[in-house]
């Protein structure tokens, strides 16, 4: 037994929690908006007071077998490709120390020749030390594997859907494992399996009706309270962003999540789910992101960059272009001065973690840099040692 099965029985079957959903999510006036508003807030507020998370993506790896066409990462898109050395791992994670987070998001493209086996587990290893909360967001794995980075130090892993669109879903991964829907549809469980115990979940909008999207989203995040109660969850409503290979994107209106849109959703889900959390990236322009901070939101990413060597230019040394699995370098008439690996797709909310942290504290919250130290653990043994009885 797995979502899968409940999945297939949508939308037909529906629980009394997701007909609420169902509700909430439907067309609705500027008073109504406006009382979902309230209650997100209130419920925000009572569960996690004025507090916000703050976290950074640190992008690893840019190689990728899947052929996924709204992604700039995909296999034949000819983009300038990196893999970041540990040490190159360990100086970008030492920058964004530096600014204060002790919350990091390692990310990567799916490419077992190039993000081995071993790999992830060197990086946390590498960082570990100054980095208290490491999640990973990278292809999908077996339970052991899960388990492996788990023992080296993983607390978190993000996989997202796309799309729950099971058309939609072969339409758009065309070549590599990530076609498997099914397969994609039971990480969280082989996560949690896994001993991974902060899990996220979520869709990109844009690229099937949003309300179908969010419906099923609804329903994967009550399975898994349901079935893997041990985690806490977080939710994702990232909207499509110019990528590489397409930066003329132009959204579909019938599918785009609007700002007005994304509110409800927003709503929708923290009234349905008073505990879980709500991740809001920097995908979304600064104004937004401002508007939305007390109206549910508990995790802001800050400051991203979203290809490897971002922060700090690791790797921006070793670029080339990747054909077939293979490694290709670079003509001289290629090489530009001051190259860099190419992004996953653009970032919307350029300012520093700083400025993001004043604006937080201006409006009398809290950033939360880490809620987690490995010194608890020992301050802990130590108290209950025989010798201080």
């Amino acid at each position: 037994m797995s979502f899968v099965n409940t999945f297939n029985q949508l939308p037909e079957k529906k629980s009394a929690l997701l007909r609420k959903f169902e509700n909430l999510i439907a067309p609705a006036n500027t008073e109504q908006l406006e009382a979902m508003a309230q209650q997100s807030q209130t419920l925000t507020l009572q569960n996690f007071g004025k507090t916000m998370r703050l976290f950074a993506p640190l992008y690893v790896s840019n190689e990728c077998v899947n052929n996924c066409s709204y992604c700039g990462f995909s296999r034949d898109n000819p983009i300038l490709r990196t893999t970041l050395t540990i040490q190159q791992v360990v100086t970008e994670a030492q920058h964004l120390h530096s600014l204060g987070f002790r919350n990091i998001l390692l990310v990567a493209g799916e490419h077992p020749k190039f993000v081995s086996e071993g790999y992830l587990q060197e990086c946390i290893d590498a960082i570990k030390s100054f980095i208290p909360t490491i999640a990973i967001e990278v292809g999908p794995m077996k339970d052991h594997q899960y388990g492996e980075l788990v023992n080296h130090g993983a607390e978190g892993l993000i996989v997202y859907q796309e799309t729950y669109v099971r058309d939609a879903y072969s339409k758009l991964h065309t070549a590599g494992p990530k076609k498997n829907f099914d397969w994609r549809l039971e990480c969280p469980e082989r996560a949690y399996a896994g001993g991974f115990r902060r899990i996220g979940i979520g869709a990109l909008f844009g690229l099937a009706p949003w309300r179908q999207e969010a419906l099923a989203l609804a329903a994967h995040l009550e399975y898994l309270y349901k079935h893997c109660w041990k985690a806490s969850f977080s939710v994702a409503f990232p909207r499509m962003r110019p990528y590489a290979g397409n930066y003329q994107y132009t959204p579909n209106p019938d599918l785009f999540l609007n700002d007005k849109a994304l509110a409800q959703l927003i709503f929708a889900f923290r009234i349905c789910f008073p505990q879980v959390n709500i991740v809001l990236s920097t995908r979304e322009p600064a104004p937004l992101r401002d508007a939305l901070i007390p109206l549910g939101i508990t995790h802001m990413s800050a400051g991203s960059q979203t290809e490897p060597g971002g922060y700090t230019g690791a790797g921006h040394d070793d670029l080339h272009l990747t054909v077939k699995g293979k490694r290709v370098e670079l003509t001289e008439a290629e090489q530009k001065p001051c190259q860099k690996a190419t992004e996953q797709f653009t970032i919307d909310d350029t300012r520093s973690p700083s400025s993001i942290a004043q604006l937080l504290q201006s409006q009398g919250y809290e950033p939360v840099w880490k809620d987690w130290d490995q010194a608890i653990l020992q301050r802990a043994g130590d108290f209950q040692s025989p010798t201080n009885l």
